[in-house]
């Protein structure tokens, strides 16, 4: 069997669920369980153990808890659950193609969930997707990606309370075959 790289490992629509919840907070087991109600308990236990072999998630504190020791999950460094850019060049076309399919599957699939609440109000709850052409120098595009990481980052650090609402924004950027080639 072949070892999975750490773009498969994170890639995987649950363990992607549960990169997101571990994003700004730390986590018991237990907790993720409450999260992430329709994942069977131990297949939500084997995606963490994979998260933690693979050094995506690691365990910031262990507490006793009735004879049993409970794990507490965080990120282990925020930047490893994004994929860098020595690793995603050397992957082939269609090593990138299965990549964006199991991106998809995973929005398909949060979107999916959305969609079957008793009660859904787009409109309230902000739903929205749309594409839209940009035409922008690399300088220009560098300072739009410059802007958008700044107001990603000011949200990002927003940690989970009774008033907020967690949101999944997810964004592609694909350039116009080049001019050049």
């Amino acid at each position: 069997m072949m070892n999975e790289t750490t773009v498969e490992v994170i890639l995987h629509p649950v363990r992607m669920r549960i990169i997101q919840y571990l994003i700004n907070q730390q986590l018991t087991a237990q907790q993720l369980k409450e999260l992430l109600a329709d994942i069977p308990q131990a297949s939500l236990y084997r995606h963490i153990k994979k998260l933690v072999e693979a050094e995506v998630i690691h365990i910031v504190d262990e507490i006793p808890n009735r004879g049993t020791i409970e794990k507490v999950y965080s990120i282990h460094n925020p930047n490893k659950a994004l994929i860098g850019p020595e690793e995603i060049n050397k992957l082939s076309k269609d090593e990138h193609m299965g990549l964006f399919i199991k991106f998809m599957a995973n929005l398909m699939g949060e979107y999916d969930r959305y969609l079957n609440q008793e009660i859904i109000d787009l409109r309230r709850d902000g739903v929205s997707f749309r594409q839209a052409p940009l035409y922008l120098s690399e300088e220009e595009f560098a300072e739009f990606i410059k802007d958008l990481t700044a107001v990603y980052t000011k949200v990002t650090l927003n940690k989970p309370q009774r008033d907020r609402r967690r949101r999944t924004l997810a964004t592609i950027i694909i350039p116009e075959q080049s001019k050049e080639q």
